[in-house]
């Protein structure tokens, strides 16, 4: 079975792909992309993130904002600013945020090989995200935010996207969070095939970030192979829009928690529930944990460091034993009452490139009582999770940088 093959991307015109690329629709809120898409006409937010073109209390998910982004695409392939490339191919996707370098390949993955289980997730999806996506590229007819894959590295195709990286990339740009986008199509058929015939020598792919766009990829393709009798198994939607980096080049951020009440105690009686399972010391200021185990807690306007007990970390379990299995565990789950993360409204998640004032902030202004953060999950464990079969909580990871939203779109038609 192939994992991954060539197509012919959507892409902007020579000179537009800096007005055009966009961070990914969900690291952002609707305040935020309107503030973003002021002065920007041609940004992708106006086809990812198409609420900002409407009123201010439209719902996200109303039927009116789909037809919105299909209205934008419209005009920006009439206007020639995205213009479909004339054969298959693939992209290398250079991204480069300060000493962090990642270099890695815009594909179609298979989703025969997604449903098959040989790209393999690590977290449960929210269903009304999910739904979200479905809607998205059945409006659209294509799939604008591509998922991002993990495979473990691999010296061949290491060896490839260097050579071809050599040349003057064909898009080449810094966006306004100082990150740089490089980008060069590889369209000569010989390295097209030998790319193809490596990664389907791989055992698996691993899903980094975008379980809910691969997700909604698989529902799409169900759906529309159920819905034409003459389906082969060649047609775009059995493939989802994707980019895969090797997995030893990857940044993994923490991602944070905030929870909106103590369920009715005091910080007091919270502190001492917390005594029995962690050692607390109260710190100046704020708290990165510097490995497993440890985490960082403001409350009541102090920071404090908490120590878990060793005899609490389950030895054996790869799952419960990680850092956001055991805050959840231990603490989210019975002394905060939410059993659920998925879909309790009463817990946030915060990426850790927002920092740890971001935290505080959101605390001190009263919307939120308690906030935690956390120690990185190490590539490893993820993909250790996802070799068993297994699942994270949910917003374990926080990669950066980000992909950009608009590079290169996949078609379905």
């Amino acid at each position: 079975m192939p994992l991954i093959k060539p197509f012919a991307g959507l892409c902007p015109a020579p000179g537009r792909a800096a007005a055009v690329a966009a961070p990914p629709y969900d690291v952002m809120n609707a305040q935020e992309a309107r503030t973003m898409v002021a002065g920007r006409p041609l940004s992708f937010l106006h086809i990812s993130r198409p609420e900002v073109d409407l009123p201010p209390d439209t719902d996200p998910y109303a039927p009116a904002v789909y037809a919105k982004a299909r209205e934008n695409l419209e005009r920006l392939c009439a206007e020639g600013v995205l213009v479909r490339d004339p054969t298959a191919r693939y992209y290398c996707y250079r991204l480069t945020m300060g000493r962090q370098v990642q270099t890695g390949l815009v594909a179609a993955a298979s989703v025969a090989a997604y449903d098959a289980g040989r790209i393999k997730k690590h977290e449960f999806t929210r269903p009304v995200k999910e739904d979200d996506r479905v809607r998205q590229i059945d409006v659209l007819n294509a799939q604008t935010g591509p998922a991002f894959l993990v495979y473990r590295a691999t010296p061949g195709i290491d060896q490839v996207l260097t050579r071809v990286s050599v040349a003057a990339p064909e898009v080449d740009f810094t966006a306004p969070d100082g990150v740089r986008h490089e980008l060069w199509a590889i369209a000569d058929q010989p390295t097209i095939d030998g790319l193809t015939a490596t990664f389907a020598a791989l055992d698996a792919l691993y899903i980094a970030d975008g379980h809910h766009r691969s997700a909604a990829a698989s529902r799409v393709a169900a759906a529309r192979r159920a819905a034409n009798p003459d389906h082969t198994g060649d047609e775009p939607y059995n493939w989802f829009l994707s980019v895969l980096f090797p997995h030893d080049q990857m940044q993994i951020l923490p991602y944070n928690r905030l929870v909106r009440d103590l369920q009715g105690k005091t910080p007091e009686t919270f502190l001492g529930q917390l005594a029995d399972a962690f050692t607390i010391t109260p710190a100046p200021g704020p708290i990165a944990p510097q490995g497993p185990g440890q985490f960082g807690m403001y409350l009541a306007g102090r920071w404090f460091r908490l120590d878990l007990n060793p005899a609490r970390i389950p030895a054996a379990d790869p799952v419960r034993r990680l850092d956001v299995s055991l805050l959840q565990d231990q603490v989210i789950g019975p002394l905060l009452g939410i059993a659920d993360p998925r879909r309790d409204e009463r817990i946030d998640f915060v990426g850790g490139i927002r920092g740890l004032g971001a935290l505080q902030e959101r605390v001190d202004s009263g919307e939120l009582a308690v906030a935690f953060s956390l120690y990185p999950t190490p590539m490893d464990e993820l993909m250790a999770v996802a070799d068993l079969g297994e699942v994270m909580p949910p917003k374990s990871t926080w990669f950066e940088p980000k992909l950009a939203d608009g590079l290169v779109s996949h078609c379905l038609d």
